[in-house]
């Protein structure tokens, strides 16, 4: 090799040593695929609005991050409102589908997205296959998340992906640290077969009228067992929400009642709570319920062993205070020294870049 190959070859290991390494990140989603980004992405496309809190536990300005979302399953309005406040960037996200399944792949490719997050709501489905296909065939990549339909299996997996896509590692095993801490105290605990399961009816968007809405499989159903209990839904409906007759849940006699709700239900004169709520309000809408027909004469009402809680903890790693709410309603003299609402003041305070005032659950006459 003459001197000046020599020279020009050292100059260009030397120049290739310098540069920074290829910032390649790559995970295996929950619906198995493979999905990899040259760098963490920094234009990201949702596919569940609300899903912007979700980054919010492992980013101190998720708004930055997300270019456009579907609107279908937002963020309730309180908290959009306190993320407005501090990011009034967030009317810059542009929506990108209304509907569960409505996708709009030509608003997709115009953003220019680094990466779009899915859910199990658009797997199996022939029209979001389509496109997802489209989608990546304009190269952009796609992820599947899942924090709703099985969460207690999904959500810390789909939370270590988020973190890793969006250059969040560190901040998602902090979380994860949390969570698991916690779980697993309450799964130590139970794993006693001495301890017996109550049998547990959730009444879903709880109202005093046309009884009742119910949780089957998955969602609420796998809090239920993860805090101890087990839930009579599960035995009569089929996929992940049903409705039985009040007869029906007269005759299963349950030990424990739990109602969900939220502001949606104040114009059904159901149980209102959850993000902007006043104690005061929730206290009313909880003792009219209990009052209702048919649910007054249930053995776990009469017996004080009911409760009720805010439905929107159904699609968040948030979930995790909600856990420990419901095992302590289940089994209270082995749950004494837990602290919900310290639980969910922390995961505030530590991982939310915005702070929602609100009342989460509620007992008879607090």
């Amino acid at each position: 090799m003459t001197p000046f190959r020599l020279a020009l070859s050292a100059m260009l290991a030397a120049l290739a040593l310098a540069l920074p390494a290829r910032a390649e990140v790559a995970v295996t989603d929950i619906a198995g695929r493979q999905v990899v980004l040259e760098r963490p992405a920094e234009r990201v496309v949702l596919a569940e609005a609300r899903h912007l809190a979700v980054l919010g536990l492992i980013h101190d300005d998720p708004v930055s991050l997300v270019a456009g979302w579907r609107m279908a399953r937002g963020l309730d309005e309180p908290t959009l409102a306190a993320y407005r406040a501090r990011f009034p960037q967030i009317d810059a996200i542009r929506p990108v589908g209304s509907g569960n399944r409505d996708l709009s792949v030509e608003a997709i490719i115009a953003l220019e997205p680094d990466l779009v997050v899915l859910t199990p709501i658009d797997l199996g489905d022939p029209g979001a296959e389509v496109s997802r296909q489209r989608i990546e065939q304009a190269g952009i990549p796609v992820v599947y998340v899942d924090f709703y339909s099985h969460p207690l299996t999904n959500s810390m997996p789909s939370l270590r992906i988020l973190g890793t896509l969006t250059g969040a590692e560190a901040r998602a095993e902090e979380f994860i640290e949390f969570y698991e801490t916690r779980l697993n105290r309450i799964s130590n605990r139970l794993a006693d077969p001495a301890i017996t399961r109550p049998r547990v009816f959730f009444h879903v968007h709880a109202a005093p009228q046309g009884c009742c809405s119910t949780a089957g499989t998955g969602v609420f159903n796998d809090f239920i067992r993860a805090a101890g209990g087990e839930n009579i839904g599960a035995e009569a409906v089929q996929g992940i929400v049903g409705n039985v007759s009040l007869e029906y849940l007269l005759g299963a006699d349950p030990d424990v009642y739990i109602a969900t709700g939220g502001t949606h239900m104040a114009a059904r004169g159901g149980l209102v709570l959850g993000s902007g709520v006043e104690a005061e309000t929730t206290q009313d809408s909880f003792a009219a319920l209990l009052a209702g027909r048919g649910i007054s004469s249930l053995r776990a009402v009469e017996e004080g062993r009911a409760a009720g809680v805010w439905q929107m903890f159904n699609d968040s790693p948030i979930h995790i205070s909600l856990i420990e709410f419901l095992v302590q309603s289940f089994h209270p003299e082995l749950f004494a020294d837990l602290d919900p609402d310290a639980t969910q003041a922390e995961l505030q305070e530590r991982f939310s870049p915005v702070e929602v005032p609100g009342t989460w659950w509620v007992r008879p006459g607090r």
